[in-house]
């Protein structure tokens, strides 16, 4: 997707790369990174102003992003400030969105020090959307805006229970497997990528079964995934409910869906199927690039980030397929602060930036899945092929992945409780050994504190 990475869990996170693909012979620049070039000290910082000198009158909007947003680098501003030569766009960027974030709830409560449009990373929006809506304008009745552009499930993740629409999504993560296909080719699986989706379509168990396949005559030294906790993140992504409940409680431990996710992800690891790999930490990205593994969950945004680690060796070793059912990681929203002396203009401005035309143009720009499903039949994404995996009909294999994925309940603590399941009771599963049960029981004692249950 973008240059900017999702926070660093098995939640949904930006990417920290820069990789040139093609898309329909132009450079889709993909990856997602947390990584910006500016690095102002508040969410807003540079906030409206009435005019810019030089002139007529002009009307400056500003736009508070976390690293490498996407909206500036597509030439987006520039598009929209020669439709409207009365308003001038300025960004302001801070390199994180764990201290993007913070700050922005502070500037929120206090009604100052805010940009007229915000960006809201996607493990954030459900906070906002439950504690900020007082603070935030309804979008949903700005100039310009269709609900029924946007994916349902998305318009959903930023609509309060009394109907108001406090941000307007600007992309998502629809996840495929990618594979490597001269792996699959010396374990005598089919290399194809609709055979090869055909091994596992609608169950997650027959992905399991087609790792077990895979072992029985796998290269030496090439695991058939690369985590469990992978594995787990796109299983919790496919279901209705996940953490919490559709009245905001807390419901993993409760939640037959995540026990079963859990149960089949940590099949992976006593399987022998992983590269027992932490994801985004060095040893991973290493593993891209010297066949670890034969198989990763792969949203849309993380094709360039595999390309930018396998490299030049890679190209045309890789494929994508459809996931074994559809679902998400990651995404964004643009919001507009209530504080803001010019609302109806910044709202003007983010209905337009996240139209169905200008996601289409983020997409085959900067890699970025349009959540606007009246842009998957704009041909720049319907046509949209990648040629570093075998020429992948992308636009349409993550198309029918974002229309397939479920409408989910987000919690405030999403974050917390995917990071505590992965990295503390998951990992101990895939790396250390220890029991799926002993796992789980150290993940939920470690959940419990970090939400002081």
């Amino acid at each position: 997707m973008r240059t900017r990475t999702r926070t660093r869990t098995r939640a949904p996170r930006r990417l920290a790369a820069l990789a040139v693909v093609s898309v329909l012979g132009a450079g889709l620049l993909a990856g997602c990174a947390d990584d910006g070039d500016s690095k102002d000290s508040s969410p807003g910082s540079g906030s409206s102003s009435g005019g810019s000198g030089g002139g007529g009158a002009k009307t400056t909007l500003t736009v508070g992003v976390f690293g490498a947003f996407g909206l500036k680098e597509a030439g987006l501003y520039d598009a929209y400030m020669k439709l409207h030569p009365d308003i001038e766009i300025k960004q302001t960027s801070i390199e994180r969105n764990e201290n993007y974030y913070p700050q922005l709830l502070t500037h929120l409560g206090s009604g100052s020090g805010l940009a007229d449009i915000q960006a809201v990373e996607i493990n954030n929006i459900a906070e906002v959307t439950a504690t900020q809506a007082a603070h935030l304008e309804d979008l949903g009745k700005a100039k310009g805006v269709s609900k029924d552009a946007f994916l349902p499930w998305k318009w959903g993740q930023a609509t309060t229970k009394d109907a108001k629409t406090v941000g307007l999504g600007t992309d998502i993560g629809p996840q495929g497997i990618c594979y490597r296909k001269d792996l699959f080719a010396a374990a005598g699986l089919p290399t194809d990528r609709e055979a090869v989706g055909k091994l596992w379509a609608g169950d997650w168990q027959k992905y399991l079964a087609a790792g077990d396949r895979y072992k029985a005559k796998a290269p030496k030294g090439a695991a058939f995934v690369d985590s469990a906790s992978g594995v787990l993140n796109a299983i919790t992504g496919s279901g209705t409910t996940r953490y919490y409940d559709a009245d905001g409680k807390v419901v993993y431990k409760s939640n037959p869906a995540v026990k079963e996710a859990w149960d089949t992800a940590a099949s992976f690891a006593t399987h022998g199927l992983t590269a027992k790999l932490q994801q985004f930490q060095p040893s991973w990205d290493q593993g891209f690039a010297n066949g670890t593994f034969a198989t990763v969950s792969c949203p849309a945004w993380m094709l360039g980030y595999i390309q930018d680690k396998a490299g030049e060796a890679g190209k045309g070793k890789w494929d994508v397929a459809a996931a074994p059912k559809p679902s998400n990681w990651g995404g964004s929203f643009l919001v507009v602060p209530s504080a803001g002396k010019h609302r109806a203009q910044a709202a003007e401005l983010a209905a337009w930036l996240t139209a169905p035309a200008q996601q289409a143009t983020l997409f085959e720009k900067r890699g970025s899945f349009p959540s606007a499903k009246a842009a998957y039949a704009l041909p720049t994404v319907a046509n949209a092929r990648h040629d570093y995996f075998g020429g992948a009909p992308i636009g349409q294999i993550f198309a029918k992945a974002a229309e397939g994925t479920p409408v989910q309940a987000l919690g405030p603590k999403d974050l917390i409780i995917a990071q505590n399941l992965a990295d503390v009771g998951m990992l101990q599963v895939d790396q250390k050994g220890r029991s799926p049960q002993a796992g789980w029981e150290a993940a939920v004692k470690a959940i419990d504190n970090a939400l002081d249950q």
